[in-house]
C-alpha cells in the first residue's frame, strides 16, 4: 500500500479556509446502510451532525414524480471544524451523480459556514474514478488516484435534471407518437447519439446537445421523433482534422461538408437508413455565438446567432451529455417564444428566430466549402 505524506491530501481536500474534509462515497446503501455506528460514535466524540436529504432523481419518469427521498450530504461539527460528507451515486449513464447542498426551511442554516462549502452546492456528475488506497497516519482511506484530474471535473461538473412535470404536462397538451415509425426512428437516434457520444470522447473533443436534439431534452425529455436528425454542437476552438476519419472508422460515412475551419464549417454523417447526424460549429464573439449554415445549390450564407453560454451536463437517452446551461435562453434564441408548441414544418433558412442572411460563398471557393457526398 502507498505511504503518503497527509499534509498532501488535505492540501487537495480543503476547499476553503474552513477546515473540513471532503469525503465521497458512492453505493450508499452498501456503505452507509452498514456504518450506522459512524453516527453514534461521532456522537459520542462529541460532534453534531446535520443529514441533507431529497427525492433521488433516478426514480423520476414520465409516469412517476414522487421519487423517495435519499441522504445527499453529511455534515458533522466539533467546535470550529466541519467534515462534509459528500454522497455520490451510480447513474445509468455509468457516472456518478451527486446532489445540491440545499437546506430545507426547518434547518439550522447557521450550523456551519455554508457559504464556504463550495463542493457539492450544485448538482454534480462526474466519470467514475479509479480508487486508490493510502494510509494517512495508519489510517486506510480511498482516494482519486489521479487527484488532479478529479479536482479538474469539480469546475465543470454542474448538473441540470431533465424536466420530467414540464414534459409530462407537455405530453398531456401534445400526446406523445407512439407509431411504430417513432419507436424505430428513436431507437436509432439513441444509438447514433451513443456512438457520436463514444466517438467524440475518443478524441477528446467537447460537444452538446444542439437545436432539434436540445429542443427534445429541454421540452419533453426525449428525441422528437418528426426530427428526423440528430444534433450536437461543438466550439470551433475544439475542432480536431481527426474527426471525419473518425466518424468515417466507426461506420458512419460523410455526407456533406459545409463551410471551412474559419468560417461556418458543418459536418452531417449518414446513421442508418434515414438517420442522420448534423455536427454544427460554433464561434464565440463578444457578445455572442454563432453557427453557420450554407444552401448547396446557390452558395448562400446563414448565420444564427446565440447569447452567450456555458455548459452544463445531464442525462438524455441513458447517456451523460452536455448541453447549454442557460438552456431556456439557447431554445428561445433558436426557437422563439412559442418553442412549447410542436412544429412539424420546418425550414432551415427562414423558421429559426435567430436567423440571419450572412452573404455568398465566392464561386471560386465552392469546391472546398461545398462537398456533398
Amino acid at each position: 500500500m502507498q505511504k503518503i505524506n497527509k499534509n498532501v491530501v488535505l492540501a487537495l481536500l480543503s476547499l476553503t479556509s474552513l477546515v473540513f474534509l471532503l469525503f465521497q462515497l458512492y453505493y450508499y446503501k452498501f456503505y452507509l446502510s452498514q456504518k450506522v455506528g459512524l453516527f453514534r460514535t461521532a456522537e459520542k466524540m462529541g460532534f453534531q451532525w446535520l443529514k441533507i436529504i431529497n427525492k433521488d432523481p433516478r426514480l423520476d419518469g414520465m409516469d412517476d414524480l414522487s421519487g423517495i427521498e435519499i441522504p445527499l450530504h453529511y455534515i458533522f461539527k466539533l467546535a470550529s471544524h466541519a467534515i462534509h460528507l459528500v454522497v455520490f451515486y451510480e447513474r445509468s449513464g455509468n457516472y456518478l451523480w451527486h446532489g445540491p447542498l440545499r437546506l430545507k426551511q426547518h434547518m439550522d442554516k447557521k450550523f456551519v459556514p455554508f457559504r464556504k462549502l463550495h463542493f457539492g452546492r450544485y448538482p454534480g456528475a462526474y466519470e467514475k474514478p479509479e480508487l486508490l488506497l493510502v494510509s494517512i497516519d495508519d489510517l486506510k482511506v480511498q482516494i482519486p488516484k489521479n487527484p488532479s484530474s478529479f479536482l479538474e471535473e469539480m469546475s465543470h461538473s454542474r448538473f441540470l435534471e431533465c424536466r420530467y412535470r414540464e414534459a409530462r404536462a407537455f405530453f398531456q397538451l401534445y400526446p406523445d407518437d407512439a407509431s411504430l415509425g417513432a419507436v424505430e426512428f428513436r431507437k436509432k437516434a439513441k444509438s447514433l447519439l451513443h456512438l457520436a457520444a463514444l466517438t467524440l470522447n475518443k478524441l477528446g473533443v467537447k460537444f452538446w446537445l444542439s437545436s432539434g436534439t436540445c429542443l427534445g431534452w429541454f421540452r419533453q425529455c426525449n428525441v422528437i421523433p418528426h426530427s428526423k436528425d440528430v444534433d450536437l454542437g461543438i466550439f470551433i476552438r475544439d475542432y480536431k482534422t481527426d474527426i471525419i476519419p473518425a466518424f468515417q472508422k466507426a461506420g458512419l460515412p460523410l455526407k456533406h461538408k459545409f463551410g471551412k475551419v474559419e468560417d461556418s464549417l458543418e459536418l452531417s454523417f449518414q446513421g442508418d437508413d434515414d438517420v442522420k447526424l448534423d455536427i454544427f460549429f460554433f464561434y464565440e464573439e463578444d457578445d455572442h455565438i454563432w453557427n453557420g449554415g450554407t444552401q448547396a445549390k446557390s452558395g448562400k450564407k446563414f448565420k444564427y446567432l446565440f447569447p452567450k453560454f456555458t455548459l452544463c451536463w445531464t442525462e438524455f437517452v441513458e447517456l451523460r451529455v452536455h448541453v447549454p446551461c442557460e438552456t431556456l435562453q439557447y431554445i428561445e434564441a433558436n426557437y422563439g417564444p412559442d418553442w412549447k408548441v410542436p412544429v412539424k414544418t420546418w425550414d432551415w433558412k427562414s423558421s429559426p428566430s435567430n436567423v440571419q442572411y450572412n452573404g455568398i460563398w465566392p464561386i471560386d471557393e465552392w469546391d472546398d466549402v461545398i462537398q456533398i457526398y
